[in-house]
C-alpha cells in the first residue's frame, strides 16, 4: 500500500538556445500548440500523485528562467509543497550533479527524470504504477518504431511477459530492436547506489594502472572525469538483465524534437492531444463573426485576427499577434508581435518574434517536401520555412523552404535559400 509520507520529485533536463529563430530564446521556452516546450512536461509533472518539488536542470543561470517559473508555478496552481527550482550548473553532467543534490536533500521515494526535448504524452502515473509493481531500480519509457529509423536512438531488448530491460545498446550499427528509449525514467533512490558505484570503479580502475606521463596527457583529453555518469553507458546498459530495470511501452506520439520541422510536428500533436486534456484552449469559428477555422488551432487571447481570415489545421498563433483581412493560415507557428498583411498565405512554416508578412505575400515549404513529410519521412531536407526574430518580407514576395535568419529584409522572392 502506498504511504501517504512517500514524496516524488521530477527532473526535467532543459536545453539550449532555439536557433536559427532567435538568438536569445532558450529553447525550453519555444512555444509548441501556444505553450512553452517545457510547459507540456511540466503540466505531465503535476499528474504524479504525492508531487514534493520539480527541478528545471541544464546550463542556465536562474535569473533566465526565474521569470517563467514563477508563472507557470501560479498558473498550474502547484500545490505549496511542490517547489520549481532552477540549478545552475556549470561543470560536469546536469543528470549526476542534480542526483548528488537530491541525494544530500530529504529522502524521496521515487524520482522521475525527464527530457525536455521529447514530446509524448507522458504516461507519468501509470509509469509509477507499473513501476511499484515490477519492484526494480528504474522503470524506462519505450516506444516500438520502424527498423529504419531505430538505430537513431538506444535500442532496447524487455522480456515480453515481465517486461524486464534484458539488453540495451545506444544507437547501434546494426538492427537490434524496434523497441526504443523514449528518455523518461523513474527511479527509487537505489540509482544513488549505482551512480556511485560507477564513480568508484572508474577511480579504483585509474588507480590500479600505471601509465607514462605522455599517457596520462593523451587519456586525459579523451576520458571523462570520474564523476561523469553516462545514463545510458553506465546505468541502463550494465544493469539490464539482473532485474533491476523494467519498461513500460506507450502505444501514444512520441517525438524527439530535434530540428525545426520536428518542432512544426510536435505543436501539431499537442494541439491534438487539446481535445481531450484541454478542449477550451483550442479555438473555433466559422466565418461570421469571427475567423474560419479549420481542425486544431490555439489563438491567444490577445491576438487580433480579421474575421475574413482562415486559420487551420494545425496552427498555433502566440500573444500580439495581428492577421489582416484574407490571410491563409495553415500548419504554422507565429510568434509573439508578428503581422501578416492583407491576403498573404502562411503554410508549413515558422514566423518569429516581431516579423512583418507583407500584402499577398507567400511564406511555404515546397509541395513536394510536404508530400514527403505527410508520408513520415521527416528527414527529406528541411520541410518547412522558416522566419527568424524581426524580419521583413515585403509585399507580394514568396518564401519557399528557405531559412531567413533574424533581423533582415526581403524584398525579392527566395527558394530552397538560407538569407544570412
Amino acid at each position: 500500500m502506498q504511504s501517504s509520507e512517500e514524496k516524488v520529485v521530477a527532473v526535467i533536463m532543459v536545453v539550449a538556445h532555439q536557433r536559427p529563430l532567435s538568438f536569445n530564446t532558450l529553447k525550453p521556452l519555444f512555444p509548441l500548440a501556444g505553450q512553452p516546450m517545457v510547459h507540456h512536461p511540466i503540466s505531465a509533472c503535476k499528474r504524479i500523485p504525492n508531487l514534493a518539488q520539480i527541478f528545471l536542470v541544464g546550463f542556465y543561470e536562474e535569473r533566465e528562467l526565474a521569470l517563467y517559473v514563477s508563472s507557470v508555478s501560479n498558473e498550474l496552481k502547484v500545490p505549496i509543497s511542490a517547489r520549481l527550482t532552477v540549478l545552475y550548473l556549470t561543470i560536469g553532467p546536469c543528470c549526476t550533479a542534480c542526483f548528488r543534490y537530491l541525494k544530500e536533500d530529504k529522502p524521496h521515494s521515487h524520482i522521475f527524470l525527464l527530457n525536455c526535448d521529447v514530446c509524448c504524452t507522458f504516461p507519468l502515473p501509470d509509469m509509477l504504477v507499473e513501476h511499484r509493481r515490477n519492484g526494480g531500480m528504474g522503470t524506462v519509457l519505450v516506444i516500438k518504431v520502424s527498423a529504419e529509423s531505430a538505430n537513431q536512438f538506444g535500442e532496447l531488448v524487455a522480456d515480453p511477459t515481465t517486461n524486464e530491460l534484458l539488453h540495451y545498446i545506444e544507437k547501434p550499427e546494426t538492427f537490434v530492436s524496434d523497441l526504443i528509449n523514449c528518455g523518461v525514467y523513474v527511479f527509487t533512490p537505489d540509482i544513488f547506489t549505482a551512480i556511485q558505484g560507477v564513480s568508484t570503479h572508474r577511480e579504483d580502475r585509474a588507480s590500479l594502472r600505471r601509465v607514462s606521463s605522455f599517457e596520462a596527457l593523451q587519456s586525459a583529453t579523451r576520458t571523462h572525469p570520474t564523476d561523469f555518469v553516462r545514463l545510458d553507458q553506465d546505468i541502463l546498459s550494465p544493469l539490464a538483465g539482473k532485474k533491476q530495470l523494467y519498461t513500460y511501452e506507450t502505444t501514444d506520439f512520441w517525438e524527439q524534437i530535434k530540428t525545426p520541422g520536428m518542432s512544426l510536428k510536435c505543436s501539431s500533436l499537442y494541439l491534438a492531444q487539446f481535445r481531450y486534456t484541454s478542449p477550451h484552449l483550442l479555438a473555433s469559428g466559422d466565418g461570421t463573426k469571427s475567423a474560419t477555422i479549420v481542425g486544431d488551432v490555439y489563438i491567444h487571447p490577445s491576438a487580433k485576427v480579421h474575421p475574413t481570415a482562415k486559420i487551420g489545421p494545425n496552427v498555433s498563433i502566440s500573444a500580439n499577434v495581428r492577421i489582416g483581412a484574407g490571410v491563409r493560415l495553415s500548419d504554422c507557428i507565429i510568434l509573439d508581435d508578428v503581422e501578416i498583411k492583407e491576403n498573404a498565405v502562411v503554410m508549413h512554416a515558422i514566423v518569429g518574434w516581431k516579423s512583418f508578412i507583407g500584402k499577398w505575400s507567400r511564406v511555404q515549404a515546397s509541395l513536394v517536401i510536404r508530400l514527403l513529410h505527410a508520408e513520415g519521412d521527416y528527414n527529406a531536407k528541411l520541410g518547412i520555412a522558416i522566419i527568424g526574430e524581426s524580419v521583413t518580407v515585403e509585399d507580394e514576395v514568396v518564401v519557399i523552404n528557405s531559412i531567413v535568419l533574424p533581423n533582415k529584409t526581403l524584398n525579392d522572392s527566395v527558394q530552397e535559400e538560407i538569407i544570412l
